[in-house]
């Protein structure tokens, strides 16, 4: 299977969400076995007559795990590498929101970016990021606006 540096992307239903439960099953029962480990993870296979052992590293192994997750319950994956560049338009699908809402973002300096030609270029990481660091201002507003409600008897 080729690579590029654009990623792979599988669709939902391209794997049969009882196929990725059984996989993702069959992975978290060895990574359970080894948990607070850093070993590798010996996958083995069947081919023909003989039985080779496939190493993966753990890391890879749990991010295996978690997309399995994700198609287990019919959504679908994408994996690309972070210092990958979308577009304005790629960054916010990504992100849900409109371009001209992004660009805003951008020329605020909330998301880095880096121009080429008159077309700017968003690294993955930096959106992610950004994603993160979004998420995590609104988990903070929600549990102060639930303290609040809490404080003046609201629940």
């Amino acid at each position: 299977m080729a690579t590029t540096t654009q990623g792979r992307k599988l669709e939902p239903g391209v794997i049969k969400a009882q196929d990725a439960k059984r996989a993702l099953r069959r992975i978290n029962e060895y990574l359970s076995l080894t948990e607070g480990s850093n070993e590798d993870i010996q996958v083995h296979l069947e081919i023909g007559a003989q039985d080779e052992a496939l190493i993966l590293p753990r890391p890879a192994a749990e991010l295996i795990a978690a997309m399995l997750a994700a198609l287990a319950s019919g959504k679908g994956v994408q994996i690309m590498p972070l210092d990958t560049e979308l577009t304005t338009q790629q960054a916010a699908d990504i992100l849900n929101v409109s371009r001209p809402y992004l660009i805003g973002l951008l020329d605020d300096g909330k998301i880095q970016y880096r121009r080429v030609g008159r077309h700017r270029r968003i690294r993955v990481e930096d959106l992610m990021r950004f994603k993160r660091e979004d998420d995590q201002r609104r988990h903070d507003a929600a549990n102060e606006l639930a303290q609040l409600g809490q404080d003046l008897g609201l629940d």
